[in-house]
């Protein structure tokens, strides 16, 4: 980049993938000498929260990434957030005028029309009476504990309700729910990582998928992405940060944050009405064709 001042630049920015404790400040400087060239950033984050009820460590980390934020909005000639949430505080750093465009991010997972393969898997899962649950991700701790108090009422309240998690780190929270809840075992599965085109296997064989998100739903949740993508209906989580289309698209069933009952019963009657799950799954398909499709992000790019 220093020898090439033509050079086009597209910087997928989250802060915490730059190393230096998150904190890699020499990266968003050389950005910034360099803000005459053409620098297009995509803010897949901004910023650690700042809190009252952390740690100064937390909140210095916090400040630190706000001066990144603000380093890195005057270096870019585009800006772009993946939720509609950033945009109001990146406004607050971007020079006077800066446009600030919204780009949603596609699924990661390609849907794979495989039926044999999904079939066996659905058959080694739940036998032919049963439903299948699924929920996608990593299983990180403000994700884990808001699914966790929803499976232990649907599995409570469904008997014929089988939970299947994918993703990498399902194996501990398996482990950790079935020590908890002995009876759970043999309706409680997990796939431990697997290679995209199984996990797009695994969830063509759930019948629901359950995603909560801490702050609710946004457009930069690709875990939720996956599901949707493949016209699954999907149980999620609303809040400050979830944008007001979710809402209006008939796709996702919402529950308020932290509101595990509220999740659980929601879930519970996805299970059971199959008309309407199937209704939610093709509303689900829509909505990503329209606005998550790679298709809109390559056109956003090519923009001028």
């Amino acid at each position: 980049m220093e020898s090439d001042r033509a050079a086009r630049v597209l910087v997928e920015y989250v802060p915490h993938a730059f190393k230096m404790r998150a904190m890699n400040v020499p990266l968003c400087l050389m950005l910034l000498r360099r803000r005459h060239s053409d620098i297009t950033v995509m803010f897949h984050e901004v910023a650690y929260p700042i809190s009252r009820g952390q740690s100064i460590r937390h909140n210095a980390l916090g400040v630190v990434h706000q001066a990144m934020a603000a380093m890195l909005t005057r270096a870019a000639s585009r800006i772009f957030v993946a939720a509609q949430s950033w945009t109001e505080m990146l406004a607050r750093y971007a020079p006077k005028g800066r446009k600030i465009g919204w780009m949603p991010v596609p699924s990661t997972i390609p849907v794979v029309r495989d039926r044999a393969a999904t079939l066996a898997v659905r058959t080694r899962l739940a036998p032919s009476e049963s439903r299948l649950l699924g929920h996608f991700g990593t299983y990180g701790t403000l994700v884990a504990d808001r699914l966790k108090p929803a499976l232990e009422s649907i599995l409570s309240t469904h008997q014929s309700a089988r939970v299947l998690l994918i993703g990498r780190n399902g194996e501990k929270f398996h482990d950790d729910f079935v020590r908890e809840h002995p009876t759970f075992a043999s309706r409680l599965f997990a796939t431990g990582a697997l290679a995209e085109s199984d996990v797009s296997i695994h969830i063509g064989a759930c019948d629901v998928m359950i995603q909560p998100y801490p702050d609710g739903i946004t457009s930069r949740n690709t875990s939720a992405l996956a599901g949707i993508a493949h016209g699954k209906a999907t149980a999620t989580t609303t809040g400050k940060l979830s944008e007001d289309f979710w809402q209006r698209s008939g796709a996702v069933f919402l529950a308020p944050d932290q509101n595990a009952e509220a999740l659980a019963r929601g879930t519970i009657d996805l299970i059971n009405d199959r008309d309407r799950a199937k209704a939610m799954g093709c509303e689900a398909v829509r909505l990503y064709r329209e606005v998550f499709d790679l298709e809109h992000t390559i056109a956003a790019l090519r923009e001028a």
